[in-house]
């Protein structure tokens, strides 16, 4: 074990100019690394036109990314404690940086997917480190703002993604979504390392896990890849899909059985052991399908269905973050003085009931009458996320802090990942299901079909083109039904959540538990 000052007495939190520092380096970069999983989403189309590959070669830009991220997230506890919290974490974003420049500068489809593979195990430790280096820096008493500004910036950075993206896609090329990381980046690892560097953590010399390593690594790989192509390849009907499905399953469930055993886990599992952190991490987990499902099949209804474009779309997802932005300190402030599981309760009651009303919407909905819910959800999302963050940490030790951050992380994101390949399949399903049924509308025994069918063919169109015009129409209603039962299936679940939310067990204290300040 290394001998640190930790050994001799607990660190003084920082203070001033020091602190509003850190938190500005911190938070730029988990909104870097956030904002880099959805800023490449608009731009497939362009990164897949110049380096000549098709779009669905095009969106492994995004799969190898999540896949990286995804694996290294709870491996972050084990890295943390070998090297230490601040040396992990400042390489950590100066790797992110260095793979952003090399994603720029690709030339090849192979060359960017390696950069991003890399990017991406780069980026792994940076979310759960942020939130365990701003807790041990903060004062007991202001960790509840640091919980906030820690959350808003996961959740803001999404959304901002595709409008960011967009825009510099469309003005610029799309290797500027990448050459913006470096300036910030280099910033905050500068910034975090120049005021952490004295007050490293302990270290400790734990074997690799290697068997582990290797388990997390292959059942987490096929789990990711089924996601990414099970809907281009119908699913289980492919004998590839399903050989994927078969080795993630077991991969994963001798993971689970290999871990609870191991004498040094890569993933330490034990944790789940703890009430309030299997009821934190499961709530986290399933509001995050809910609510990441909203937010991949809104836009792309609204692109697809509805004729927006990608910027406008942008913009009609864009108000869910004002509210969010304005309460997220004032709820941080004074989260002490509240019920945590009565606030998540209000934020799912928030989240079901805006979710219902999005399902009650036509396809000639206004771009106003779109906004208006969209706005309302932002006063929920800070009473999800602060909260259930508080909630899963609570009387954890310090030294575990660092462990459960990485693997409610890999849950968040297993989350949206599962939750993209579950409600885009739904909707298209559905929608296939909706388009069959208004098809038998359309006939000679209905009044209403004829009268249109006559009407059209005073226009200039031939029969053909009328008919053409006619399954268009229908297949508008036919996906705005679809993604309207989505939206009633996800409300469903935000209320199912809400009795697990009460088995988490009081009190809640402070964020890090027995971090001695």
């Amino acid at each position: 074990m290394a001998s640190t000052p930790n050994d001799v007495q607990p660190l003084e939190p920082l203070h001033g100019s020091a602190l509003v520092l850190l938190t500005i380096a911190v938070a730029f970069s988990t909104f870097m690394e956030v904002l880099d999983m959805t800023i490449v989403n608009v731009a497939v189309p362009h990164i897949s036109g110049s380096l000549g590959v098709s779009a669905s070669e095009g969106t492994w830009t995004i799969s190898s990314y999540s896949l990286a991220s995804a694996i290294m997230q709870p491996l972050t506890g084990w890295i943390a404690r070998r090297f230490g919290e601040v040396r992990t974490f400042v390489v950590s974003v100066l790797l992110f940086v260095v793979f952003s420049m090399l994603c720029g500068l690709a030339t090849s489809m192979p060359m960017l997917v390696f950069a991003r593979l890399m990017q991406g195990a780069g980026s792994g430790p940076m979310v759960a480190l942020s939130l365990t280096l701003l807790l041990s820096s903060y004062p007991k008493a202001k960790q509840g703002i640091a919980l906030a500004l820690w959350a808003m910036t996961v959740v803001v950075a999404p959304i901002f993604g595709p409008i960011l993206g967009g825009w510099l896609t469309d003005n610029f090329s799309w290797p500027w979504i990448f050459y913006i990381n470096l300036p910030v980046g280099l910033l905050a690892g500068i910034i975090t390392w120049t005021l952490l560097h004295k007050r490293e953590t302990k270290t400790f010399k734990a074997p690799i896990d290697a068997i582990g390593l290797c388990l997390l690594v292959l059942g987490v790989g096929c789990l990711q890849f089924m996601l990414d192509n099970g809907n281009d390849n119908d699913w289980f009907a492919s004998p590839m899909i399903t050989t994927l499905g078969i080795i993630a399953l077991l991969c994963l469930t001798f993971l689970v059985v290999w871990e609870l055993h191991a004498r040094h886990p890569v993933v330490d599992l034990s944790l789940f052991r703890q009430r309030n952190f299997t009821v934190g991490v499961t709530s986290l987990s399933l509001g995050m399908f809910a609510f990441f499902g909203i937010n991949v099949v809104f836009p792309l209804w609204l692109q697809t269905t509805i004729g927006y474009t990608a910027t406008w779309a942008g913009l009609a997802s864009a108000p869910v973050g004002v509210l969010a932005f304005l309460l997220a300190p004032i709820l941080g402030r004074n989260l002490h003085r509240l019920d945590l599981r009565m606030v998540v309760t209000f934020a799912f009651v928030v989240f079901a009931a805006t979710s219902y009303w999005f399902s009650t919407f036509d396809s000639s909905a206004s771009f106003s009458t779109l906004v208006l819910p969209r706005f309302i959800m932002g006063m929920a999302i800070p009473c999800f996320f602060i909260p259930l963050n508080q909630i899963y940490l609570s009387g954890l030790p310090a030294s575990e802090i660092a462990s459960a951050s990485g693997l409610s992380n890999f849950f968040r994101t297993l989350g949206s990942s599962v939750s993209t390949a579950v409600t885009v399949t739904l909707w298209q399903h559905r929608g296939e299901l909706h388009h069959a049924t208004l098809t038998e509308y359309v006939s000679p025994g209905q009044p209403a079909a004829t009268q249109f069918v006559q009407q059209l063919s005073h226009t200039s169109l031939s029969h053909q083109q009328a008919l053409g015009l006619i399954d268009q129409l229908v297949t508008r209603e036919a996906l705005t039904l679809a993604v309207n039962d989505v939206f009633w299936m996800c409300a469903i679940l935000f209320l199912l959540l809400i009795p697990v939310l009460w088995f988490a067990k009081p009190p809640f204290g402070s964020a890090s538990g027995a971090m001695g300040h």
